[in-house]
């Protein structure tokens, strides 16, 4: 008896809850009516909307994507101020000027998320917005994974950059076992202060420079130089390469291995760096491969040797021990390894064995035998050619640096 009270009380609560009218909020409305994007490159990027509710809307956030190499995908969210209201207008300007700018080309993602009053929340369409330097009207021409962009005239000049391009590469899978792993764009301005008008706060000698983490480089042309236009493409192709072949979270290549390397893909030295390099043996003044691992000095002469030293070294490396070796140090860089555990595991060496079998390669090559009766002159040559190299150094490197 007690049981079946039980159970009529429970199907009685069933029903009660089942039919019973319960209190529904009403839908509020709430909609997106605006959603726009304004870009005025290199400097800001704006993001614009509207909304409208038939309770008052309380919050507004910016979601943004930027897309980029990294080890965690990172979700950048902005709460844009706003006064409650049935209706609203916003917007939010992500400043360059402020936070360092973006390379033309970037792609981002985002997207809005808007709640009312009454607790209604809605979310906009995600929404892919390229930043690009749309003060021009740019073409482009693609081989393989290479794409140029430029704008104007110039197709043949443009031929014959991709033509260097595409030599670089060759060379560096070669000679290095590196390779393009993902397609790479190349912008190409007709001249430095085009490229750097391009740019957020650029230094005075920017010719070019790679964006590393966005798959893109940006040069400045020079307009009556060939050799330099493809020793640059050259150059700022091997950075992003080697990037992308020894990318980890952990450590950073020796500079001395990424700069010698782009060095060493643009061909044979150019007399400026050849020559200082030259003196600097002479003169017993060369700089140890254990300091060339920081950054290069902002001396005009120093950095034309640490560069040209640097090309000397990887000529070292790749010309004694082969290209399987010069890839399965970047593998191992890959790796996160330190500079002196990658060389003994590859080499044998480390980074001052290294500057031992280095420096007797280099004095051997600019410091051939002599008879007592030359060294004089030869000492005299040698300071006429330093102050020639220093003096062409301080006058030309602001064209020579790439970055």
């Amino acid at each position: 008896m007690i049981k079946r009270a039980v159970i009529l009380a429970l199907a009685l609560c069933f029903l009660l809850v089942t039919f019973y009218p319960l209190p529904v909020r009403a839908a509020s409305g709430l909609k997106i009516t605006g959603n726009s994007t304004k870009i005025e490159f290199p400097t800001m990027l704006q993001f614009n909307l509207s909304a409208r509710s038939d309770a008052r809307i309380t919050d507004v956030r910016l979601h943004y994507t930027v897309d980029r190499t990294s080890f965690a995908r990172v979700t950048s969210e902005i709460f844009v101020a706003v006064v409650p209201d049935t209706i609203v207008g916003v917007n939010w300007t992500w400043d360059m000027r402020q936070t360092g700018g973006l390379p033309p080309g970037t792609a981002l993602e985002y997207w809005w998320t808007v709640t009312d009053a009454q607790g209604e929340k809605i979310s906009s369409d995600r929404v892919k917005v390229i930043f690009d330097d749309s003060r021009h009207t740019w073409q482009d021409l693609t081989e393989g994974k290479v794409t140029l962009y430029w704008y104007g005239s110039g197709l043949p000049v443009v031929k014959d950059i991709m033509s260097a391009a595409q030599q670089a590469l060759t060379r560096l899978l070669n000679d290095t076992g590196a390779e393009l792993k993902k397609p790479v764009k190349i912008y190409l301005y007709p001249s430095t202060a085009d490229l750097q008008g391009a740019m957020i706060f650029p230094q005075e000698w920017t010719g070019g420079v790679t964006f590393t983490g966005f798959g893109i480089i940006a040069i400045g042309l020079q307009p009556f130089d060939t050799d330099w236009n493809k020793r640059a493409v050259a150059h700022e192709l091997t950075h992003l390469v080697i990037e992308q072949v020894t990318y980890n979270p952990y450590n950073d290549l020796p500079t001395w291995l990424d700069e010698g390397l782009a060095m060493y893909t643009e061909g044979p030295l150019e007399s400026t760096f050849a020559n200082q390099l030259r003196s600097a043996v002479l003169g017993n003044e060369l700089i140890s491969v254990p300091s060339l691992s920081s950054p290069f000095s902002a001396y005009a002469d120093k950095a034309t040797l640490a560069y040209a030293q640097s090309q000397s070294v990887v000529e070292f490396l790749i010309k004694n021990y082969g290209q399987a070796k010069m890839y399965e140090l970047l593998a191992t860089f890959h790796e996160g390894s330190s500079y002196d555990n990658a060389l003994k595991k590859v080499y044998g060496f480390d980074m001052d064995g290294l500057n031992k079998l280095w420096s007797d390669y280099v004095i051997k090559k600019y410091r051939p035998a002599t008879s007592p009766t030359v060294i004089e002159p030869l000492k005299r040559l040698d300071i006429l050619i330093r102050q020639a190299s220093k003096l062409l150094a301080e006058v030309l490197l602001p064209a020579l640096r790439w970055g």
